[in-house]
């Protein structure tokens, strides 16, 4: 079973700066197939914007595509994890603060993220949302 953060998080995640349009970041989830990107500003990790946060904050709201990501991300006083991290601190972290993404974060820079989803894959392999965390899109 695996114990920290660095071996069950999904490694590279997209990334996007926080001046770049909406349209932009939802290229970047579409071609990753992930319903999520971390927001850079000037490289450092400031938040992370779902696909949530753009149908509520963007197409909801009858906005242009181009808005700036800044204005769509929802993410404030952003928690993240480094990979050493143990999944029991993650789980907590999560708990304690509401959140189902973490970043996670080596020498200032994005490496990989964290969700539920992988702790529930790691946690309880044969749990609802296990089995729909480890889908893929044509199953």
């Amino acid at each position: 079973m695996a114990t920290t953060v660095s071996e069950v998080m999904t490694r590279n995640p997209e990334t996007v700066e926080i001046s770049d349009p909406v349209v932009e970041a939802a290229r970047r989830m579409r071609d990753a197939d992930a319903g999520d990107v971390i927001v850079l500003d000037n490289g450092r990790v400031v938040g992370i914007l779902t696909d949530r946060d753009i149908a509520i904050r963007v197409v909801a709201e009858n906005k242009d595509p181009s808005t700036p990501v800044a204005e769509a991300c929802s993410t404030t006083d952003l928690q993240t994890v480094g990979p050493d991290t143990s999944l029991d601190q993650a789980v907590q972290l999560m708990r304690t603060n509401a959140v189902r993404r973490l970043p996670v974060v080596e020498n200032d820079r994005a490496v990989g993220i964290i969700s539920l989803g992988d702790l529930a894959i790691e946690r309880d392999e044969d749990s609802a949302l296990a089995d729909i965390s480890a889908a893929t899109p044509d199953d």
